[in-house]
């Protein structure tokens, strides 16, 4: 039998088959995927997978392939740093969900979360949520959002969860789409899909008052249909989006606004550091390519040096 995963545990897997009915399954032993893709899961939520029914009163079953992706979504797995955690797979959107405050999502995991979907060939969009919360210097930053990634090429959707009217944008940007949903834990993502799926009562969790850190609801990536098509992937909420497998002579390409120009710099192996010629840097000065996001790809480039 074939299947689409619905929810991961780690070891159990949530498996809807193609007459719509529910399967548990698991794998025996170790399972083969792929031999360019080392991860601490061989399955993720949005994998097609094919099983043999082990009981078929208690609807379990033995997995025994994986079928071929059409892309996957990687970060540094939160276990081991030198080991990828699949995100998901077979993604159509990339949906990253941020806050200006309670809590604050920085640049930096904004742009390495971007990194990645523009490596993975993932249209990204950025959603800031609780923009009832701003005060006058909050929609500053929003406005320099705004300004910053849509020079890079982003959309970035200005929401309030529990406001309906605000979501109906976005709502049709998600519909006959695989979407996942990412963020730091206590942005949203939760009340989101509740207003999203009505009735679907994901747990949701308030901001720690003593850190302004989000608590984490959402333990498993899960999956979860849309009422007018397409379905949308829960992720456990992240601290941290690390890269992994990434080559500093790369990094560049993966800013679209920095590619649009890279092709004019005198140096076939331009770092856009120190080199003369620099396209990227005069970009940079001309204002069109941000200097903030000029000074991320900068601190990037150097972890990815120091390889951490």
């Amino acid at each position: 039998m074939e299947g689409l995963v619905y929810k991961s545990t780690g070891s159990w897997y949530l498996i809807q088959d193609d007459e719509d009915s529910f399967w548990d399954a698991r794998i025996k032993g170790k399972m083969k995927i792929d031999e360019d893709i080392s991860s601490t899961n061989p399955i993720s939520v949005g994998d097609r997978v094919v099983f043999d029914v082990e009981d078929d009163h208690l609807k379990t079953g033995i997995i025994t392939d994986v079928k071929e992706r059409n892309n996957y979504m990687v970060r540094v797995s939160p276990h081991n740093k030198n080991q990828k955690h699949i995100i998901a797979a077979n993604i159509d959107l990339a949906l990253l969900v941020t806050s200006i405050v309670d809590p604050r999502t920085s640049t930096g995991f904004i742009d390495r979360f971007l990194i990645t979907a523009e490596a993975y060939h993932i249209p990204a969009i950025i959603v800031v949520n609780k923009t009832d919360l701003l005060k006058t210097k909050h929609v500053e930053i929003l406005h320099h959002w705004q300004q910053i990634y849509g020079m890079a090429g982003y959309e970035v959707c200005s929401v309030m969860a529990r406001d309906k009217d605000s979501l109906a944008n976005l709502e049709k940007k998600l519909a006959h789409k695989i979407t996942v949903f990412s963020g730091h834990s206590g942005v949203g993502k939760s009340t989101l899909i509740n207003q999203f799926i009505p009735g679907v009562d994901i747990k949701t969790k308030v901001v720690s008052g003593w850190s302004g850190k989000g608590q984490h609801t959402t333990t498993f990536a899960q999956m979860f249909d849309l009422p007018a098509g397409g379905r949308i992937i829960d992720t456990p909420g992240v601290k941290e989006f690390g890269l992994i497998d990434f080559e500093k002579e790369e990094l560049a390409q993966y800013f679209p606004e920095m590619r649009a120009v890279m092709q004019d710099c005198k140096f076939n192996n331009c770092l856009h550091i120190n080199e003369p010629g620099c396209a990227v840097k005069a970009a940079v000065r001309d204002q069109t390519v941000s200097e903030d996001r000029y000074v991320s790809y900068v601190a990037i480039l150097e972890s990815i040096e120091r390889k951490w």
